[in-house]
């Protein structure tokens, strides 16, 4: 299929539709994904289950008079904010198995997931916080938490099964810095830092759809789909507060494309090996806005059988325009 859109990073604030952006294109047909938006039928990742994994084994260890190992407290900010290059690690490691098409079976998801996130906090320069719980403890927190696990991991194998062939590649996140932080952020805050820490087999392919709302319409929202007992769900988990005004206060995706070289563009500077030496590479990743200031993903909430027309055109007519000029500025 010519001029389909191989990978899209989803990317905005908590609560910004985002996630209902993911439910509503899965919905569509082949015919209504490469006629109106450059795109195959979706593949999606997102960073969100780990995020939510991270927060399970703190409270199972809190359970079992163990301190906590990823967040200062159960409605508290990461203690260490270099854990969003750990989320970037295991995107990029989800990105790898999806192209190769790596299922896996583990005798244990959770004893496979724990590994994976201590391999990817080692990658962005961390400590392995889980090879410090005491092994008696881990196990019981895995049994604790594999049928969960295991779900989603059931997940992740659909995905990386399917027939990749003409399909897009939709990769969501969420990143920010401190309500009224100056420009640039200091890493590891915002998309500069975590853009960066994406493997080149995903920046040589990527574009970005960047789903715009203001950090006060991204709180209010986020107050709005808070649904109790629903932290696991991506439509309808909320974000405490603490982090939406510590992580997600600002972001800075206006200030990248303000300092681009190539206009439309956000660029990624990073050394890499080349052989026996270091080189500088760089990418100017075309970008795509679908202003949603005015709500129009909210509905996707709902029942199926309640969106109405004028919601359903709304959405697909705001994308339909991001799109285009998403795709004018990849296949040029």
């Amino acid at each position: 299929m010519a001029d389909v859109l191989d990978t899209v990073l989803l990317l905005a604030l908590p609560a910004s539709g985002k996630s209902e952006v993911r439910k509503y294109l899965e919905g569509l047909t082949h015919e209504q994904c490469a006629r109106d938006f450059h795109m195959g039928e979706t593949l999606q990742l997102d960073d969100y289950p780990y995020v939510h994994f991270m927060h399970r084994i703190d409270d199972e260890l809190a359970l079992r008079g163990q301190p906590y190992i990823f967040y200062k407290g159960p409605d508290r900010p990461f203690q260490d904010d270099f854990t969003w290059g750990t989320l970037i690690e295991l995107l990029n490691e989800d990105y790898d198995d999806l192209l190769a098409g790596n299922v896996s079976k583990p005798v244990s998801a959770a004893q496979l997931l724990f590994d994976r996130i201590d391999n990817a906090r080692v990658k962005a320069g961390m400590s392995p916080a889980l090879g410090m719980v005491p092994y008696r403890v881990r196990c019981e927190i895995a049994d604790a938490m594999e049928e969960e696990i295991s779900k989603e991991l059931d997940n992740k194998n659909r995905t990386c099964a399917a027939d990749r062939t003409g399909r897009t590649i939709v990769i969501e996140a969420a990143r920010g810095g401190p309500n009224g932080a100056a420009f640039p952020l200091t890493p590891p805050h915002g998309y500069q830092y975590s853009l960066s820490k994406f493997s080149s087999k995903i920046l040589d392919k990527a574009g970005i759809l960047y789903v715009k709302v203001s950090p006060e319409e991204s709180r209010r929202k986020n107050i709005e789909r808070g649904v109790p007992d629903a932290q696991g769900s991506i439509l309808n988990h909320s974000v405490p507060m603490e982090v939406m005004l510590g992580q997600y206060g600002c972001d800075d995706m206006n200030f990248l494309l303000s300092v681009s070289d190539v206009p439309n563009t956000v660029k990624v500077e990073r050394l890499e090996v080349e052989g026996n030496r270091y080189v500088m590479r760089k990418w100017n990743l075309p970008l795509g806005v679908f202003d949603n200031t005015a709500d129009l993903t909210s509905f996707i909430r709902k029942p199926r059988d309640k969106w109405e027309d004028g919601e359903i055109s709304a959405i697909h007519n705001g994308l339909k325009e991001a799109f285009d000029i998403l795709a004018s500025r990849t296949f040029k």
